[in-house]
Order: structure tokens, then sequence, then C-alpha cells
């Protein structure tokens, strides 16, 4: 089932998420909703709480950015086929030169600006079977888990911002929360109080 996704200005996008068990009420069910919304919504990761749940889940396939011709062959390869569920990540840590990527997100739509990050990530987690997992990820597909990872923190790509940027941006940041854009995804907007 394809469900809503949250728009900036929700108190949910805000919330540090909580750690699940396999006990968690129909969870896989819950992670099938996800890809699919992520699919439908032509995103390449998403979290929990950008479909109103402040848990601890996100999944990630970037299998669409394998394509890009502006990639190294490395890059292209890294991403060919990656599909992988986070379940209570905590990143271990962060290393490498920052470097800046233009970066977009769901509940921010038509909003895209340059992000530095750190380029090696070194995260636990447990995948959907609640096997446990410790991997290093470097270059885009970092970006794309570490993006992903902030959501369960309660952080959005657009606090990473300079202030500058945050004041040129808050215009439209309203206007997303009051549901004035649009998008071809199912969409639920705090001030609007309907979802589109």
């Amino acid at each position: 089932m394809i469900l809503p996704i949250i728009a900036y200005g929700d108190a949910v996008l805000r919330k540090v998420g909580k750690d699940i068990d396999k006990e968690y009420p129909k969870l896989t069910t819950l992670i099938e909703n996800m890809w699919e919304t992520m699919y439908n919504a032509s995103g390449v990761g998403l979290a929990a709480p950008q479909i109103g749940r402040p848990i601890r889940i996100f999944l990630v396939d970037t299998s669409p950015f394998a394509d890009d011709e502006g990639l190294s062959e490395e890059d292209q390869k890294a991403l060919s086929g990656f599909k992988k569920v986070f379940i209570n990540a905590q990143i271990i840590e962060e290393t490498g030169e920052e470097w800046n990527f233009n970066e977009g997100c769901l509940s921010i739509p038509e909003v895209r600006e340059d992000v530095a990050r750190k380029n090696t990530l070194t995260i636990a987690y447990m995948d959907e079977n609640f096997k446990k997992h410790t991997n290093t990820y470097d270059g885009l597909l970092a970006r794309v888990i570490q993006h992903e990872y902030d959501h369960i923190e309660g952080i959005l790509f657009t606090d990473k911002l300079s202030s500058l940027k945050k004041r040129l941006l808050k215009g439209r940041l309203v206007n997303i929360s009051k549901g004035k854009i649009k998008v071809d995804y199912r969409m639920r907007f705090p001030d609007a109080k309907k979802a589109r």
C-alpha cells in the first residue's frame, strides 16, 4: 500500500526514532509498504518518520543512481543492486574529507541544495530478519545512508545549510508545510490538515 509522505513542518520529522524489536506490529507489511511508497515517489531512500512513524527504520535502494554517466565506474558498481533495510541503526564513525553533493528529499519536494558530508561511514544495524551487521560505505552510497540516518535522528538536510541559505528557502519551506506545492505522489501536509 502506498502511504502518504509526511511534508516538511510536521513534528514527527523532528523526533528521534525509537528502537524496535522483531515483535513490532506488522513489521513485514510496514517494510513492504515503505518500499512501495518509496518507488512510487521515485526515491532512493525512505525513513519511517517520513511516513509518520517515529521509529528507527530506513531503507535504501540506490539502483536508479547506478546508470548516472557522471559517476565513476567504482561508484556505479557500488550503487548497482544495493538494496537494504536498516533497523535500529547507529553510526559508529564518519571519516574522510567532507564533500558537497546536491541533495533533495521526498518530504521537501522541489528543494535541492548542496550538502557537505564526510566521505566514509561505518554503521551498525539490523536487517529485516534482525540479523546484526556492521558495514563501512563510502562515496555516494555513504551519502544516501547518512541522509536517511539523519531522518531517524530528527534531522533534515536543510538543517545542514548555512543560515543565509535557510533564510532564502524559508518561504518555499512554509509553502511546502501548507501544501502549496504540486507533487506527483501522495503527501500529508501539517498545515493543510489533509493528504493529497
